[in-house]
């Protein structure tokens, strides 16, 4: 495979043109925080938590690392005032659903009225029924604050032989689902 050489951190990084900046990273043993990824899954970009700021063409600009394909010449930095002032604030939206990426990016406490569920909205759980399962049976219902998993209850039936996707539940949310009516 083609390779492409860049620099994370100012250290010289050379990664497969397939990864994103995100494994690309990681496999460089640089640590990005990241919820809603997963090498099983496609890059979704859900949670934003991986964001990095690039400099490309001489232009600076925030991007999810998970979504955002390597390229050559690239430099990312990972921990600019910009990218821990985002991360800070989406560790507080998702507070406290996951206390050791909060920890890590600062937050004890959130300034946010949080009376959702104990999902934090990252999608692996649909994202891994339909992709790997071709199942379907999990999806996003309605919009903006309104949003939430269901699941289509002429297919629920099949959660319980399955609960594959639970492993990826952040929150544990789907784990209390498990035996209640699903709308």
């Amino acid at each position: 495979m083609p390779t492409v050489t860049m620099t994370i951190n100012g250290k010289k990084v050379t990664a497969d043109d397939s990864k994103n900046l995100l494994q690309a990273a990681l496999d460089a043993g640089i640590r990005i925080p990241h919820m809603c990824h997963s090498e099983k899954l496609k890059p979704y970009g859900a949670c934003r938590l991986c964001m990095v700021e690039i400099t490309h063409r001489n232009r600076k600009r925030l991007v999810a690392s998970c979504a955002y394909p390597v390229q050559e010449g690239l430099v990312v930095e990972t921990e600019t005032e910009q990218v821990r002032k985002v991360r800070k604030m989406l560790a507080e939206l998702l507070w406290p659903l996951a206390p050791a990426l909060a920890k890590e990016c600062g937050v004890t406490s959130s300034r946010f009225h949080n009376d959702h569920t104990d999902c934090s909205m990252c999608g692996m759980c649909v994202r891994y029924c339909a992709e790997i399962k071709k199942k379907n049976v999990m999806y996003f219902k309605g919009r903006g604050i309104e949003r939430e998993i269901a699941a289509v209850p002429e297919l629920v039936k099949e959660c319980a032989y399955c609960q594959e996707c639970f492993g990826f539940c952040n929150g544990g949310w789907l784990i209390k689902q498990a035996g209640k009516p699903w709308t």
